[in-house]
């Protein structure tokens, strides 16, 4: 039996935060998307050991400036990615707003650090919501490439397709195959 999950990425983070912070006996106050403020000063093994309690969640502390930067500006697409309304017309304004920080600083940091662009980035996360959204099957292509700010929806399906090598509705063909197969499997 497949089981088909939707989730908020930014509640399991929450959750997992807590559970561990509690497990370990350790207080902290949440200052924002995957930013936490431990209360007391704590050794560089109670460090070690809170980095192992998370990165058994793929969550890690970060500690190079830079890199900081970087996780700070994902944190930050994929939480304008994810937005339940439609996406700003400006990545660069709504990105360097939310910073504080000039976009072509910030442009430049996550190139060296990732070896990649923004906009790249920001389009791999484009269709990992267009892929959820159509996993979850309760929208159009249409309202998908208007809430994801694509100027249409044949320049969505072609981002898509660059992306995933098929198109939206080859994608969701696929879907639909594998949860009729799956229901007549049991």
């Amino acid at each position: 039996m497949n089981l088909y999950l939707k989730f908020d990425s930014g509640i399991a983070f929450k959750k997992i935060i807590q559970e561990q912070m509690d497990k370990l006996n350790i207080k902290y106050a949440y200052i924002g998307f995957a930013e936490i403020e431990i209360d007391d000063a704590i050794s560089s093994a109670r460090l070690n050991e809170i980095n192992t309690s998370l990165c058994n969640y793929g969550i890690e502390i970060v500690e190079n400036q830079k890199n900081i930067l970087v996780q700070k500006i994902k944190d930050t697409i994929i939480e304008m990615v994810y937005m339940d309304d439609k996406l700003p017309t400006s990545n660069s304004y709504y990105i360097s707003d939310k910073l504080k920080q000039r976009y072509s600083y910030i442009s430049s940091v996550f190139s060296e650090v990732t070896y990649t662009s923004i906009e790249n980035f920001i389009i791999l996360q484009k269709i990992e919501r267009a892929k959820q959204l159509i996993s979850a099957n309760q929208v159009t292509f249409t309202e998908i490439a208007y809430m994801l700010n694509y100027s249409s929806i044949a320049h969505f399906s072609t981002q898509f397709k660059g992306v995933t090598g098929i198109t939206p509705s080859t994608f969701q063909r696929i879907l639909t195959k594998r949860r009729k197969n799956n229901l007549d499997l049991k």
